[in-house]
């Protein structure tokens, strides 16, 4: 892993963090309530721990993150690579991400509620930007203004209620597009399968995030809720994606070499 990953996910990350601090965000919908979710909070518990499950399902995202920043691509050693630095900052998104809503469950804030929604759309725009690397290779100004357009999509909260999951919804589309293109373009049955797995687990994310307290009327759901699942589909969605992406890259640079 490089600095430079490192400095790339830092900067917007502090900068967002900086301006959630603020007053702009005051009017954005974000829910601030245990009332939210169906797990019950247990009250002997410290903070951190409040709602256990939900609560320590966010190290999965940091133990996954370090997972894959841990993996070397295949076909090329040289972590300077594209593919690798590609990698590296996708994987440091999850391991920042963690913390991010672990934080928000403890707190209940209203700054780390919104960041846990806005750090949301540049984790699936990195999606395309890996992507693009696959088929013309890196391209800073692609990067910066794919970064740039999905950070600045945050803004949508800012004008209406449901701003966000607008946003999130353009996110999720685009990326499914932009995937099923790199596997016309470079995939085989492996790389298929892996796209299918991610896309599952995505919907898995969506829908069981929905349902948390509808879920919640059955036995099944009332201690691992709909909401704790979600969470492990969206773990998912993150792994299936790297396995996707890494597939794509050691292809693309085998046709290549």
């Amino acid at each position: 892993m490089t600095m430079s990953a490192v400095t790339h996910v830092l900067i917007p990350f502090l900068l967002c963090i900086a301006l959630a601090n603020t007053h702009i965000f005051d009017e954005v919908l974000v829910d601030v309530t245990y009332d939210h979710y169906a797990e019950k909070k247990v009250d002997d518990l410290p903070a951190f721990l409040a709602m256990p499950f939900n609560c320590l399902i966010n190290s999965g995202y940091i133990l996954l993150g370090i997972y894959w920043i841990l993996q070397r691509m295949s076909d090329r050693k040289d972590s300077s690579s594209a593919a690798a630095y590609t990698k590296d900052v996708f994987a440091l998104m999850a391991v920042a991400y963690g913390p991010v809503q672990w934080v928000r469950l403890a707190t209940l804030r209203r700054a780390p509620s919104v960041l846990d929604q806005w750090f949301t759309l540049p984790i699936f725009a990195w999606v395309l930007v890996w992507c693009n690397v696959i088929d013309k290779g890196w391209s800073s100004r692609y990067a910066l203004m794919v970064e740039s357009c999905s950070i600045l999509s945050y803004g949508l909260a800012l004008f209406h209620d449901r701003g966000f999951e607008v946003a999130l919804g353009c996110h999720i589309a685009c990326v499914v597009f932009k995937g099923v293109r790199a596997q016309m373009s470079h995939g085989d049955k492996e790389s298929l399968r892996y796209l299918w797995l991610a896309v599952l687990s995505c919907a898995g994310f969506v829908v069981l995030k929905l349902l948390d307290h509808s879920l919640a009327e059955y036995w099944v759901f009332q201690n691992l809720t709909g909401h704790f699942w979600s969470k492990v589909c969206d773990i998912l969605q993150f792994h299936y994606s790297f396995c996707f992406l890494t597939r794509l890259s050691e292809n693309a640079q085998k046709r290549s070499s």
